[in-house]
């Protein structure tokens, strides 16, 4: 259950970056993207919080943002037609083999 916990806190990492994107424009601040950010924000340090109970610290948390990175990397991409190069797609892997590589020698 608490690398599901982790997942959880990790997914709910990729809803705060998208919120303050969307909620700060040209036309100023917006209130439900923002309190979407915020709302993401609390969830996943929840989600963390329950992680870290059983999971090491260290391990919990560079899994934490991995998966946070790879969710906003992406999503950029889809999102916000940021650049899909082949290098950034390359780096992003190497996140991915230390994501599973921490999760392979955790021992939970």
């Amino acid at each position: 259950m608490p690398w599901i916990y982790l997942l959880l806190a990790g997914l709910m990492e990729w809803g705060w970056p998208v919120g303050l994107k969307y909620g700060v424009d040209d036309k100023g601040y917006h209130f439900w993207p923002l309190a979407g950010a915020v709302l993401s924000m609390i969830f996943s340090g929840a989600f963390l919080l329950l992680a870290q109970r059983t999971i090491p610290m260290g391990t919990a948390y560079a899994v934490w943002t991995g998966i946070g990175a790879v969710g906003a990397f992406v999503l950029g991409i889809l999102l916000f037609k940021e650049p899909a190069e082949l290098m950034r797609f390359v780096f992003v892997g190497v996140i991915i083999v230390g994501i599973i590589g921490l999760k392979m020698s955790s021992g939970h």
